[in-house]
């Protein structure tokens, strides 16, 4: 099917920032969409920036409010990666990133997503 690999967390001073990457392998013809999600502890998922995946599809993006202005998502179709460049990092940030892809065309709704990587650490201290 599809796998996902993130990678690029780590721990970073409030105002700092962070690169994040996922690279795609399997059955990635099938995707729609590629999107960042978050989650900290005690809180749901949610979605935070997706890109429209297809090679033959244009990169249109989404953008959680929380995130834009400071947060930029793109694609590499050739390299089969999507990345995720985190500026301004607030300790409000902090949570586990995980990549995820949807073969669906509501790719603005977490719940279409159905392939996930393991997720990485994003921890901003104030």
């Amino acid at each position: 099917q599809v796998q996902l690999v993130e990678s690029g967390g780590g721990l970073v001073q409030s105002g700092g920032s962070l690169r994040l990457s996922c690279a795609a392998s399997g059955r990635t013809f099938s995707c729609y969409a590629m999107g960042w999600f978050r989650q900290a502890p005690g809180k749901e998922r949610e979605l935070v920036a997706a890109i429209t995946w297809s090679a033959w599809s244009g990169g249109s993006t989404y953008y959680a409010d929380s995130v834009k202005g400071r947060f930029t998502i793109s694609r590499d179709n050739a390299k089969s990666t999507v990345n995720l460049q985190m500026n301004s990092l607030l300790p409000e940030d902090t949570a586990a990133y995980y990549c995820a892809a949807t073969e669906s065309t509501r790719w603005e709704q977490l719940q279409t997503y159905n392939y996930w990587g393991q997720g990485t650490q994003v921890t901003v201290s104030s």
